[in-house]
């Protein structure tokens, strides 16, 4: 039995691409990068590597998740803000 080919052939004109000039390149629908943007901006290289979460299985009364939930996108993040919160305060006491 043959094998069913399923990735397509791409369409993209890379030879028009590939003779584009830069001028040519339409950037209207990109937002202009301000001197600001690039101050508020993090270089991390040499620097120790961010920790990495650690991936648990916790239980938490219903309505406190949900609260947490109502609160919108990273609430998980939130959460462990405040664990860490109340960590480092016992751990300076």
């Amino acid at each position: 039995m043959k094998k069913k080919v399923i990735s397509r052939r791409s369409e993209t004109d890379l030879n028009r691409l590939h003779e584009m000039k830069d001028e040519d390149i339409d950037f209207s629908d990109i937002p202009e990068v301000t001197p600001e943007m690039f101050a508020r901006g993090i270089v991390r290289r040499g620097l120790k590597p961010v920790k990495r979460k650690k991936q648990l299985t916790l239980r938490v009364d219903s309505d406190v998740v949900e609260w947490y939930q109502k609160q919108g996108p990273g609430y998980q993040t939130r959460i462990n803000s405040l664990l860490r919160a109340y960590m480092e305060e016992h751990a300076r006491q």
